[in-house]
């Protein structure tokens, strides 16, 4: 029974951890550009926006304007940075 509680565990470790991982949206502007809204993430790392974008752009794309946005509480606890992309796939 206890081996089976460890396997159990241990298969459903990876689906908790996925849905803690900051995500970015991607909205399409017209034929080639799309608008991603970068998630907060603590320090402004653009990961998540590299990612989306190498999903909706796999042949390669270039970042066209990028703005820098601090999301958080009022006293700055938990501040986080978003980073908002417009990008053109090539």
């Amino acid at each position: 029974m206890p081996r089976l509680v460890f396997l159990a565990t241990l298969l459903l470790m990876p689906a908790a951890l996925v849905s803690c991982t900051p995500q970015s949206y991607a909205t399409k502007i017209d034929d080639r550009t799309y608008r991603i809204e970068g998630a907060g993430v603590p320090g402004g790392a653009d990961a998540p926006n590299r990612r989306t974008a190498e999903r909706v752009c796999p042949g390669g794309y270039r970042v066209l304007e990028s703005t820098r946005h601090k999301e958080g509480g009022l006293d700055g606890s938990n501040a986080a940075i978003s980073t908002d992309w417009v990008i053109r796939c090539l």
